[in-house]
């Protein structure tokens, strides 16, 4: 297994760790990483830990780019699917890795009402807004596809800032966040996102990395096994929004409260959900209830017997089959990404709550001046 070398270079007074090559991702050079976007400088950097795992981050949408874990035999594996160079990251559009915003997920009509005035937002998918109207043309829109500055900088953390003006997409007040990616020793991706406001507005912060753990990213992830610890999840209508019910998992293909391969019932379109879904991408209720020392998800594949188990405050978890990957670029290790060749795991408040919040268990999204919002992720690796 190749060593993978880490040059550091000071920048002002931030620490800038650059990855150079290895086997398991394929090639990641930093200077891939070094170039401009919307009069924005966009780089790479990578955190590593005791055990000699490694996250590589750009600041190019605040993106995880690469994951390497050992595996059970104690060889490094790259974890997650994505682009080897910032070209392909701001060309093809993508959610590769990316620190969504200002609204994860979906927003019925692209519209949301606060203190009596209705805002108008991007209408990106079958009428709704996607991922705060994620795009890259005719001009970037969603904070995954805008370069973040970073803050500081160090061998195990990073935190990115996002200043978003009031009216940026359509949504109100002047919005400051940060985004802090930590490597912990026990190989754990742990995620903080703070947010302000100077006017009342929505927000709901995710992490969209597609995983895949099986070492080849050609081999499909509907092998992984995976556990959700919810009871309950929100059906969608056949343009992915939420109908505003939250019903049980008992007796369904939506029922992973038992470790169940995804593979397993993910084609099984008589059932509606499945069918609207193009298979799973859907918000599961957590039995967590915002307690982030409880696990809320694991996944695990019987290839390398890697795993990741997801903590977090949030309500909901948002488990997305990458049914949509349709081979459009190549990624680190000369693959075109496929259908189902990565999934994610995306902690968040429920699909379209700015317009649901009234629904008995909804929770609520608005962020008021002197609040500060706080959304905790951790993403743990091991193998068994």
């Amino acid at each position: 297994m190749k060593k993978i070398f880490i040059a550091m270079l000071a920048i002002g007074s931030l620490l800038t760790i650059g990855c150079t090559k290895s086997e398991n991702s394929g090639v990641l050079n930093q200077a891939d990483f070094q170039s401009e976007f919307i009069g924005k400088k966009t780089d790479l950097y990578c955190l590593t830990n005791s055990n000699g795992a490694e996250v590589w981050v750009t600041n190019f949408g605040a993106r995880i780019v690469a994951v390497m874990v050992p595996d059970r035999d104690g060889n490094l594996q790259d974890a997650v699917i994505g682009f080897s160079n910032i070209k392909d990251y701001t060309t093809l559009a993508s959610d590769f890795g990316s620190s969504v915003g200002r609204y994860a997920n979906r927003i019925n009509q692209g519209q949301i009402t606060l203190n009596g005035v209705t805002y108008q937002l991007p209408q990106n998918n079958f009428g709704h807004c996607l991922h705060g109207g994620c795009t890259l043309e005719p001009e970037p829109m969603g904070w995954q596809n805008l370069v973040y500055d970073v803050k500081s900088v160090d061998k195990k953390s990073i935190t990115l800032v996002m200043n978003s003006p009031d009216g940026e997409a359509g949504f109100p007040g002047n919005v400051v966040a940060t985004v802090t990616y930590t490597l912990t020793d026990d190989n754990a991706i742990d995620i903080v996102w703070k947010a302000t406001t100077d006017k009342k507005t929505v927000v709901n912060l995710t992490n969209h990395s597609y995983f895949n753990l099986n070492g080849d990213h050609s081999i499909p992830v509907t092998n992984h096994i995976l556990t959700l610890n919810a009871d309950n999840f929100t059906p969608c209508d056949s343009t992915y929004m939420t109908t505003g019910e939250i019903i049980t998992v008992k007796g369904t293909p939506m029922d992973f409260t038992s470790p169940k391969a995804i593979g397993k019932d993910i084609n099984k379109y008589e059932y509606e959900q499945l069918k609207n879904g193009n298979g799973y991408d859907h918000n599961w209720v957590l039995n967590t209830k915002g307690d982030d020392t409880k696990c809320a998800a694991k996944l695990y594949s019987p290839i390398t017997g890697i795993y990741v188990e997801v903590y977090t405050n949030e309500p909901g978890i948002q488990f997305y089959s990458g049914n949509f990957l349709d081979g459009t670029g190549t990624d680190k290790q000369g693959n075109k990404m496929e259908q189902r060749t990565g999934c994610c795991l995306e902690t968040q408040k429920y699909p379209d709550t700015p317009n649901k919040s009234h629904l008995p268990g909804w929770p609520d999204a608005t962020l008021e001046p002197g609040q500060e919002y706080y959304s905790h992720c951790i993403y743990k690796f091991g193998v068994e």
